[in-house]
């Protein structure tokens, strides 16, 4: 089963936050052009909020359980890496803690 499947199971919200003009944020805003739409379909019913603010970090922010949270920081990096970060994330919390 695909990773992007199994989000909605690990995460209660997923918000993105990036600059619409900083070059830092090149990569996070292809990932959410190219991205956004097959996770989405695999999640309709997790919210993912998508936050451009100028100058702003590019930023994930995953929200789950008892409203903790993690956040990863993707300043300058290509779209193909911010995939992989996110596939950590979600694959980390789907492991028991013991």
């Amino acid at each position: 089963m695909s990773w992007k499947s199994q989000l909605s199971k690990q995460v209660k919200e997923l918000r993105i936050h990036f600059c619409q003009t900083s070059p830092a944020s090149n990569g996070l805003r292809e990932y959410v052009a190219k991205s956004y739409p097959s996770l989405k379909e695999a999640n309709p019913k997790l919210p993912i909020l998508i936050r451009e603010a100028n100058g702003s970090e590019a930023r994930i922010f995953a929200r789950y359980g008892l409203g903790e949270e993690k956040k990863l920081s993707v300043n300058n990096l290509p779209s193909g890496e911010i995939e992989k970060q996110l596939q950590t994330l979600v694959e980390s919390l789907a492991t028991p803690k013991v």
